[in-house]
């Protein structure tokens, strides 16, 4: 029995610290409270709102009426295409399809005018569109006028029908033409799909305007 008193100081309580509290010595929770999230800012909201990117994918009858406003300079793209289309005849054949809309069009005096005017009055100006449907008529319109430019400079220059300045307009007509249809095809399939197509040298013009 005489190692019973050696065992008992190790049954007697332990005297709290003077440094530390009662406080301190409860149990701390295992899990944390997850933060509060934080009110989004109401410009972040609006923006948000604004961007087509952000937004669902836009309805069917918005996704139609921008395939139809990148027709104009797709049409009015064609005629750069003609010293191409005399080296490669086969390439004519894949325009063909579209040569029945491209009559009509060409039949109305001063069509390209109406149809600049109806996207950019109707279309871009109308508050009644969303901002997909104007966005898209925008570019279409910015991407027409910037087609004009190279005939306005032919028109200064004329450079003829052999030479330099005559090698120098078929390549620049043949690089004017084959851009105007990949923005057209990659403007159509991002409309099919419900996505907002940005266009080079065209997008940003076209933001500053809505």
């Amino acid at each position: 029995m005489a190692s019973i008193p050696l065992l008992r100081p190790y049954f007697l309580p332990t005297p709290i610290p003077k440094t530390l509290s009662p406080l301190s010595l409860r149990p701390r929770p295992i899990f944390s409270p997850l933060p509060t999230p934080k009110p989004q800012n109401a410009a972040v909201l609006t923006r948000m709102s604004k961007n087509p990117s952000s937004s669902s994918h836009p309805p069917s009858t918005d996704r139609l009426i921008s395939i139809t406003a990148y027709a104009l300079p797709f049409f009015n793209s064609l005629q750069y295409g003609r010293f191409l289309f005399t080296q490669y005849p086969s390439l004519a054949h894949l325009f063909n399809p579209i040569i029945p809309f491209l009559s009509l069009y060409r039949s109305i005096p001063y069509a390209s005018f109406l149809a600049f005017f109806a996207l950019y009055l109707g279309l871009v100006r109308n508050p009644s569109f969303n901002h997909y449907v104007r966005f898209n008529a925008m570019q279409a319109v910015t991407l027409d006028v910037l087609l004009v430019l190279p005939l306005l400079l032919q028109r200064i220059f004329s450079p003829g029908r052999a030479g330099l300045g005559f090698r120098v307009m078929v390549w620049s007509h043949n690089f004017i033409f084959l851009f105007a249809v990949l923005c057209f095809v990659y403007s159509v399939g991002s409309c099919v799909l419900g996505r907002t197509p940005y266009l080079p040298f065209v997008a940003d013009a076209a933001s500053r305007q809505i």
